[in-house]
C-alpha cells in the first residue's frame, strides 16, 4: 500500500511511502481491539475511592443504652452503620483496576486498528516538521492545510517535541503522541491519523 508524502502546506512532495501489508492490511481482530482498549481505560482509573467503615470511625465505644427493656433494638456502639455518623457497611475500598495482556495480543490489536484506518483512507503521511516556537495558530494552520481541522486527529511524531506538543495542547479534538507510545485506544478514537515520515519506519519496527 502506497501513500503520498505531504508537506506542512498539505501539498504533494512527489515522494511516496510504502506501508507494510503485514501491518496495514491484516484481517482486523475486533476482540483483540476490545481487550486492548478495555485495558487502556482500566489503567487510567485511579481507584482511590474510599469510605470509612465502623472500625475506622473515631468515636466512643461506650454502650449507648442498656441491652433490654428499651422497646427498641439493641445497640452496642455509636459507630454502627445504622446510626448517623457511623461507618458505612461494605463501602468502596481503594483498589487497582489494571490487568495484564500478552504482548502479542496487544500487537494484534494495534495492527487491527491501523488496518481499519488504512482501509478507511484515514492515514496521512507528512514530512517531518517542527515549529520554531510553541504557537497554537501554527498547529491550527497545519490542520487546516491537511483539511482535518474539523475532525478528531492524532499526530504521531518520531520523538518528543516540546514545541509541537505545547502548540496542540489547548486545541480540542487533537492529540500529539510519539511512535513508541502509539496505542489502540487513541488510534480508534481519531478520525484522521497523521504520521510523520520518520514515524512510519518506527511504527513498523515496533510492530514487526
Amino acid at each position: 500500500m502506497e501513500l503520498v508524502v505531504l508537506n506542512n502546506a498539505g501539498e504533494d512532495t512527489g515522494k511516496k511511502v510504502e506501508l507494510k501489508e503485514s501491518i496495514y492490511a491484516v484481517e482486523p481482530n475486533d476482540h483483540a481491539i476490545y481487550l486492548d482498549v478495555k485495558q487502556y481505560l482500566a489503567n487510567q482509573r485511579h481507584g482511590n475511592h474510599k469510605s470509612k467503615e465502623r472500625a475506622e470511625i473515631v468515636g466512643s465505644t461506650r454502650k449507648i443504652k442498656k441491652q433490654k427493656g428499651t422497646g427498641t433494638a439493641r445497640a452496642g456502639s455509636i459507630k454502627s452503620p445504622l446510626f448517623k455518623g457511623g461507618g458505612r457497611a461494605f463501602g468502596p475500598r481503594v483498589r487497582d483496576y489494571s490487568f495484564k495482556l500478552n504482548k502479542k495480543l496487544k500487537q494484534v490489536a494495534r495492527k487491527s486498528a491501523l488496518a481499519y484506518k488504512a482501509k478507511a483512507n484515514q492515514i496521512l503521511v507528512v514530512e517531518d516538521f517542527n515549529f520554531e516556537a510553541p504557537k497554537t495558530k501554527n498547529y491550527i494552520q497545519l490542520l487546516e492545510n491537511l483539511k482535518i481541522n474539523d475532525k478528531k486527529s492524532l499526530v504521531v511524531v518520531a520523538e518528543t517535541n516540546k514545541n509541537i506538543y505545547l502548540s496542540a495542547r489547548n486545541i480540542k479534538g487533537t492529540e500529539v503522541i510519539t511512535a513508541d507510545q502509539l496505542n489502540t485506544y487513541q488510534i480508534m478514537k481519531a478520525s484522521s491519523l497523521v504520521v510523520t515520515e520518520k514515524s512510519v519506519g518506527l511504527i513498523e519496527s515496533f510492530l514487526a
